[in-house]
């Protein structure tokens, strides 16, 4: 039995949810990107509020460590180890591009064999990995230019479902016959699903050296 804090604020939706084993007792979630460091700590309130639970009621938090925006990525780091950090919890952090394959993969069909998340970076740049369907990762995560052949190999060999902010950026290069394409968001619901699992093999990051994945220098996703 356990009550985990969840905090997604890698891309440009951010959500928290709390999480009891599978069921997700309560959940919010922004769509103004630049607007997350104002979401988080009220968001947070207001879900414990909602369930009637304390922050010491929590016996973990999870938070999708990278790559993403880098102020996005700092933002739910510092929210999370600081709650670690004044509670003594311990801290989960989760690759941002298994939480979003993992969306893909409950919204795919059986005809889907390979999934493959795509993080804008700007320009024709994206952070990006391969998974199949028991979130295997067949592609270590990268950053990326995509090009017309890009993903070739696998695509010869798989049907492969593209998803995220840098999906449309391949769509319009890639006319390869066994590409799909997807416009399905990942939610901090997945995250948790993560985050269970990790939490029952006893997978804690290190909090006092825990840090964001940036996979490059500073970037910034926001839209000028």
């Amino acid at each position: 039995m356990s009550y985990i804090l969840n905090i997604d604020t890698a891309t440009e939706t951010a959500g928290v949810c709390l999480s009891h084993d599978q069921a997700i007792l309560a959940q919010l979630s922004n769509t103004d990107q630049k607007n997350h460091a104002a979401f988080i700590q009220p968001a947070i309130a207001s879900i414990m509020q909602e369930t009637d639970l304390n922050l010491t009621d929590i016996d973990a938090v999870a938070v999708t460590a990278g790559p993403g925006s880098y102020t996005g990525l700092r933002v739910g780091m510092a929210t999370a180890k600081g709650i670690c950090f004044a509670l003594d919890k311990p801290l989960i952090t989760i690759n941002t591009l298994e939480v979003m394959a993992l969306a893909a993969i409950e919204s795919a069909d059986n005809e889907v064999t390979a999934f493959c998340p795509l993080i804008d970076a700007r320009r024709m740049e994206v952070f990006t990995a391969i998974y199949d369907h028991s979130l295997t990762m067949l592609l270590e995560p990268q950053a990326m230019v995509l090009e017309e052949q890009s993903f070739a190999d696998f695509l010869d060999k798989n049907i492969m479902l593209f998803s995220g902010s840098g999906m449309k950026k391949l769509s319009k290069i890639s006319g390869h016959p066994n590409a799909r394409f997807t416009e399905v968001q990942h939610h901090a619901a997945q995250l948790a699903k993560l985050a269970l699992k990790a939490f029952s093999n006893k997978h804690f990051a290190d909090l006092a050296y825990s840090e964001p994945l940036y996979l490059k220098p500073f970037f910034d996703t926001s839209k000028k």
